[in-house]
């Protein structure tokens, strides 16, 4: 599919080649009634965390010393694979990088010779399964062949090995397209684990349910670590050593991020900005919380500062093709974005004309820090380009919503896949934490424009189903859900079940990018993949960014201000 083609008559009336019938130039200013933002300045410097302290680094890499030796006496490849899992799911693997691939590469090898060479229990061929295809190892579906009856389905003989059925539904979901069984396997498990959820113990009954709110491939990693960890304590055979480096871990990572926000609420405040845009979202906090879910590394600092900064910026740029620009105004803003010139937004309200000056600082800013650590001069030109590819997309969707025009769906995500922000949050991504920048490396990903497309879709489609009710209320321009309900002449409910039918469907062509890329650009995969996933977070019970006391109340708490005890 050529999305640039797509775009290209869409976009024509940027250069003037297409106008509105008629504009009202008394345009009226509307508002979303955003609310101020709830995590104050002062109680943001307030923060404090002793976990920085040297002691807890020192017991830390003594409880690491000892995990290390877990591998070499770990009895068995199920008994290590179940350890990879505990630290993976603790948000330790950065930790144990080497061991892990070095065991890995093991089970992969057994696993050329015999179907994974693990004890024959559906609950470790799964587990070898996942983790091996998550790692870039190639295995097949047909490792579950031999769970299959004669009529191809799976045997309801397997229905009682609970941790095996939910296992099985967790690799399911990272199927490769035309992978019949795991869609099998999908289907079968999730209907059987639905059906024996009520008659479970309490703990394996929250995994359960967990897993079926929301798979784990699907999950943010670290936003899930404090789950993982509190259910692991209440199993009767937890390893004490592990489970303590994984709380003093979380702590010391969550130290980190707090200084960071403190940085970067000091930054936001002597900016000034938000005081001359009324009408957006203040949602500093809820932007670094974002950028955590992208990569949560105490590595990646400068990452996450330059991260918090875009996405702040693509907040206030939403909302100005959303609720304050007129048309014409918008015309404006989006040519002085693409030619890149302040002279072009002099004629623009104080609020635009604010806007793109921030736009234009900031990104300039990241350029040139970028370039000086990467040694790379063609930053800025990317950097412009996709901020205007951005701004064009929007202003498709002004274009729209002016004439009152309703697309088909097919038409809304070939430009709503841009409006998501993703090839923005993906290009800033790649330039951040490749180590070394290169035109070979730039045009590596550029080959590789599908996965940053299906991560996108996937983030505007799940901004939709959060967020499009209350579109809808103040009447903002179509969403996917509106296009397809009035396309297909069906029911609100009905066009939810599709989007979601839509989402799965792309995270399927997602995984076969993200398992089957070069090492080289496996890092920007991780965090591409994690911009999908991050959005279905945020927007899982609605809108996340717009109203902050609800469940994102809950994860700041949980992730960037409460430790674990």
């Amino acid at each position: 599919m050529d999305y640039r083609k797509q775009m290209q008559d869409d976009l024509q009336f940027v250069q003037g080649q297409m106008r509105p019938e008629a504009f009202d130039t008394m345009h009226q200013r509307h508002s979303a009634n955003y609310k101020p933002t709830i995590w104050k300045y002062d109680f943001l410097q307030s923060l404090t965390n002793e976990y920085d302290e040297e002691i807890y680094k020192g017991r830390a890499e003594k409880l690491k010393e000892n995990v290390m030796c877990m591998f070499d006496e770990a009895e068995g490849q199920f008994t290590k694979l179940q350890l990879i899992d505990k630290i993976k799911k603790f948000g330790l693997a950065n930790l144990f990088k080497e061991e892990i691939e070095e065991a890995l590469n093991s089970i992969a090898s057994n696993n050329n010779k015999k179907a994974c060479n693990v004890e024959e229990d559906l609950h470790a061929t799964a587990l070898c399964f996942r983790l091996l295809r998550q790692h870039g190892h190639k295995v097949s579906q047909d490792m579950f062949k031999g769970y299959l009856n004669e009529m191809g389905t799976f045997s309801k003989s397997i229905c009682t090995n609970i941790k095996g059925m939910l296992e099985l539904f967790e690799a399911s979901h990272l199927a490769l397209e035309g992978e019949n069984i795991l869609d099998e396997a999908k289907a079968f498990s999730a209907e059987n684990l639905k059906e024996i959820s009520s008659d479970l113990d309490s703990n394996i009954a929250k995994q359960v349910a967990h897993a079926l709110e929301l798979p784990l491939h699907w999950r943010v990693k670290w936003f899930d670590v404090k789950w993982h960890i509190n259910v692991y304590e209440k199993e009767e055979h937890k390893n004490s050593i592990l489970l303590e480096l994984a709380k003093l871990n979380f702590n010391m990572v969550q130290a980190t991020h707090q200084e960071e926000l403190k940085e970067i609420s000091r930054w936001w405040r002597n900016l000034g900005l938000i005081e001359n845009l009324s009408f957006t979202r203040d949602r500093l906090v809820e932007s670094f919380l974002w950028t955590v879910g992208l990569t949560f590394e105490p590595r990646s600092r400068c990452f996450r500062k330059w991260l918090t900064k875009v996405i702040n910026l693509i907040l206030i740029i939403d909302d100005v093709y959303d609720i304050y620009g007129s048309f014409e105004e918008l015309e404006s803003f989006t040519k002085a974005v693409d030619r890149w010139d302040s002279n072009e937004a002099q004629q623009l309200p104080d609020c635009m004309k604010i806007c793109f000056q921030a736009l234009y600082d900031i990104t300039n800013e990241i350029a040139h820090a970028i370039q000086k650590e990467q040694g790379w001069g063609r930053v800025l030109p990317l950097l412009k380009k996709v901020w205007a590819d951005f701004c064009k997309a929007l202003f498709v969707e002004a274009k729209w919503y002016n004439k009152g025009y309703t697309p088909s769906l097919q038409e809304y995500l070939g430009n709503a896949w841009i409006t998501s922000s993703g090839p923005v949050l993906c290009l800033h991504a790649f330039l951040a934490v490749t180590h070394e920048v290169t035109q070979e490396m730039v045009d590596l990903v550029e080959a590789n424009r599908d996965l940053i497309y299906c991560s996108s879709l996937i983030t505007r489609l799940c901004n939709d189903l959060g967020t499009s009710t209350a579109e809808l209320e103040r009447g903002d321009a179509p969403s996917s859900i509106l296009c397809h309900m009035r396309e297909a002449n069906v029911s609100e409910e009905i066009a939810r079940k599709h989007i979601r039918e839509v989402i799965v469907k792309t995270w399927t062509k997602m995984n076969d990018d993200c398992f089957t890329q070069s090492p080289l650009l496996q890092p920007v995969v991780n965090i591409i993949a994690n911009v999908a996933r991050v959005a279905q977070c945020i927007y899982q019970f609605g809108d996340g960014f717009g109203v902050q006391d609800r469940e994102t109340k809950e994860h700041v708490l949980s992730l960037l201000i409460e430790p674990l005890i």
